[in-house]
């Protein structure tokens, strides 16, 4: 049993699921605080039919907690959360800015959970929520058949930009429909009605921020820096749910049909595959439920082992606060 937690982000879109979470699973704890920035402390928030005041997240808030679970921009984390360990505290970090660090674990419990137990600084890293429902697709196939390369384009959520996000989608097409201008406050261009193909800034030889997770973290949490990852991220005008189209090139040659019994042995997995009765995932469906779905899943037609499919994942569950509250779990019982 943890004696202390904190969540840090707590009244965030993610931190709201985390405390959700918390409240259903099984993570043993004494005492719970919850941790935002200046603008939310001293306000109160609900847990376990219980108001809870919010303190402000600073360096000595951590006193005491002997688990934080925080999700805060990547300039907070980098500040704060070293300081959160200078007084005893093991974080589990769902930014992005500590993931690339080689002395971070960065985990996910069906995948390479026992990497949590080795955090040298102290901070154990989320992935990316795109690269988390990758490689939860991509890991049975990989163990199976090695995975050399891997295609796939991302058409990710509104809600993963954060509150702003939806409140750009929301806002734009009450405008759109009512034939009025809007001002995005989250994205470049307008997102209602429209598919932007960028997310993140622009890096290495004309990929971005956001494409290049897909790269690196893939090939941290599966182990294999060889795996060739060809990225494309979209911004689509949907409210939650990431979803991807995949087309992995394997060493070993996966029928479809074994591909579905492996997607079915995984962990963590669903498949839902049946397109001559249209059953796929979709992200209308996939939403707060806590599974990666594939479907869609077929023979590439232009590589002999090639195979492709689709999946979708809830981006705010799976693909951030389940995942983190996994890892809680996990260290709590080994």
């Amino acid at each position: 049993m943890y004696e202390s937690i904190a969540v840090v982000g707590a009244t965030g879109a993610v931190g709201t699921i985390i405390l959700e979470l918390l409240e259903k699973r099984n993570v043993p704890y004494k005492t719970v605080k919850f941790l935002a920035s200046k603008r939310s402390a001293g306000k109160t928030l609900m847990f376990q039919g219980k108001p809870h005041l919010i303190e402000e997240a600073i360096p000595n808030a951590f006193a005491g907690v002997q688990l934080a679970i925080a999700s805060t921009p990547d300039e907070t984390a980098r500040d704060l959360l070293p300081e959160a360990v200078k007084r005893g505290t093991l974080v589990i970090d769902e930014s992005g800015y500590w993931r690339m660090d080689p002395d971070v674990p960065l985990v996910i419990p069906e995948v390479n959970a026992a990497a949590a137990k080795h955090a040298p600084k102290g901070i154990i890293s989320s992935p990316n929520c795109s690269a988390t429902q990758l490689v939860m697709a991509v890991k049975p196939l990989h163990d199976y058949g090695t995975v050399k390369r891997i295609v796939v384009s991302t058409y990710q959520a509104v809600s993963g930009a954060g509150l702003q996000g939806t409140s750009d989608l929301e806002n734009g097409i009450k405008r759109m429909i009512e034939g009025k201008e809007y001002t995005c406050e989250c994205f470049p261009y307008p997102i209602a009605g429209n598919c932007i193909p960028q997310i993140g800034s622009v890096k290495e030889k004309g990929y971005t921020s956001e494409e290049l997770k897909l790269l690196y973290e893939t090939r941290k949490i599966l182990g294999d820096d060889s795996i060739k990852v060809c990225p494309t991220a979209v911004r689509v005008p949907v409210a939650n749910g990431h979803s991807e189209s995949v087309l992995v090139e394997t060493e070993k040659k996966i029928t479809a049909d074994k591909a579905r019994e492996l997607f079915a042995a995984m962990p963590g997995v669903a498949v839902l595959d049946d397109t001559a009765q249209k059953q796929y995932p979709m992200p209308h469906f996939c939403t707060g439920k806590d599974e990666v779905f594939v479907g869609r899943i077929r023979e590439d037609l232009s590589h002999d082992n090639g195979l492709a499919f689709w999946c979708v994942c809830d981006n705010l569950r799976k693909g951030a606060a389940t995942n983190a509250v996994q890892i809680a779990e996990y260290l709590q019982k080994h």
